[in-house]
């Protein structure tokens, strides 16, 4: 899937802008403030109709507006069309597509990115939250029905924490709530597993090109011992779960565990190095979705060359120049990012200042 034409309005500073896409790298650059994330940002809103930056939509559109508008032309083997995407300060979401309204899951689906900025360090160093949302969004676009057994288990942990909230509990809505937790939570469990055992090559393959001096062990932990019995843990754990009110043990708990050695890769890695492990996990992220769909993913890199020392940038610069992906980075300065991709790239350098974008070359008018 790739976008061919960009249309946003009213999101940050950006009032009004519009561009024709190049196929495979488009660099937007301009001073810091100028804009140029917030163009990632209105990318971002036509795959999940939110930010990547806030959760908080009256901080992304424009002051003094009421909505923001996203329309991109879109194309594929499968799919083209116009795609668009409107959100407005109530939170309220609207999402068409070929003029025909769809639901959010089909817009996920629709025009999967994957973004790397400087949050993305979090897939390391933060919350395991964040590492089984990175997991989670690889099982819905890996297995067909991953979305309802993922739905099934929230619902099943959110009545279970419900009735230990309570205090004291009827035994026989216990049961029917724990057969509902572990039914979910082992079907949840096998998808995870499959889904990293199916990504492991893929980042294996890929941070072997970028981090050749790091060797990084990436392992899955499902959130309690598989080798016992789900069902006798919970009873083990139930006085405890009561205490605090909530489920101690189960796929709520999941999280990847990245080492170096016998040492955390958090602890361990430096800033450059963990960006790169990190840009390995998008990027093999997105190299899986493509062998299993048949169709890239998009890759929004906000600030490439930051972290970065020249050699590891050209390294990256390659491996997404021989991809099959439509890329969209930012930048102050791309003179080294251009070094790399020369005129027999099929790129574009887009000039971005106070919201407006204010020149566009091909990288073959570039050389010239």
């Amino acid at each position: 899937m790739r976008i061919k034409r960009l249309q946003l309005s009213n999101l940050r500073s950006i009032q009004s802008l519009a561009f024709d896409a190049s196929a495979d790298i488009n660099i937007i650059h301009g001073q810091n403030g100028s804009g140029k994330t917030s163009i990632l940002e209105g990318l971002h809103f036509l795959s999940v109709a939110r930010s990547f930056r806030t959760h908080q939509s009256r901080y992304v559109i424009s002051e003094g507006q009421q909505q923001l508008t996203c329309f991109a032309k879109i194309e594929g083997e499968s799919d083209a069309g116009g795609l668009g995407v409107e959100r407005t300060q109530q939170g309220d979401v609207r999402a068409r597509f070929r003029g025909e309204e769809i639901d959010l899951t089909a817009l996920a689906g629709l025009v999967p990115m994957q973004v790397i900025d400087s949050e993305s360090f979090t897939l390391l160093d933060g919350s395991p939250s964040v590492r089984r949302q990175f997991i989670d969004w690889g099982g819905f676009h890996h297995s067909a029905g991953f979305i309802s057994v993922w739905r099934g288990f929230q619902r099943a942990l959110k009545q279970r924490n419900s009735l230990l909230k309570r205090g004291s509990i009827d035994r026989s809505l216990r049961e029917v709530w724990d057969r509902e937790f572990i039914l979910h939570a082992e079907r949840l469990t096998e998808l995870r597993s499959a889904y990293v055992d199916a990504l492991l090559p893929h980042f294996t393959g890929i941070a072997e090109q970028l981090v050749r001096e790091v060797v990084t062990d990436l392992r899955f932990s499902p959130g309690w011992d598989r080798d016992q019995d789900l069902q006798t843990l919970l009873n083990e754990s139930f006085e405890r779960d009561m205490r605090q009110g909530f489920t101690s043990l189960g796929p709520q708990r999941a999280d990847l565990k990245f080492r170096v050695g016998s040492r955390s890769a958090a602890e361990h890695l430096s800033r450059g190095q963990k960006k790169l492990v990190v840009s390995a996990l998008k990027l093999a992220q997105g190299q899986l979705y493509e062998a299993t769909r048949g169709h890239s993913c998009i890759y929004l890199i906000d600030d490439l060359p930051a972290e970065l020392d020249k050699e590891h940038l050209a390294t990256f610069c390659s491996f997404l120049k021989q991809s099959n992906s439509q890329s969209f980075v930012t930048c102050v300065e791309p003179s080294s990012m251009l070094e790399v991709w020369g005129a027999t790239t099929d790129g574009a350098l887009l000039n971005v200042d106070s919201g407006q974008l204010t020149a566009k070359q091909t990288f073959g008018e570039i050389y010239e």
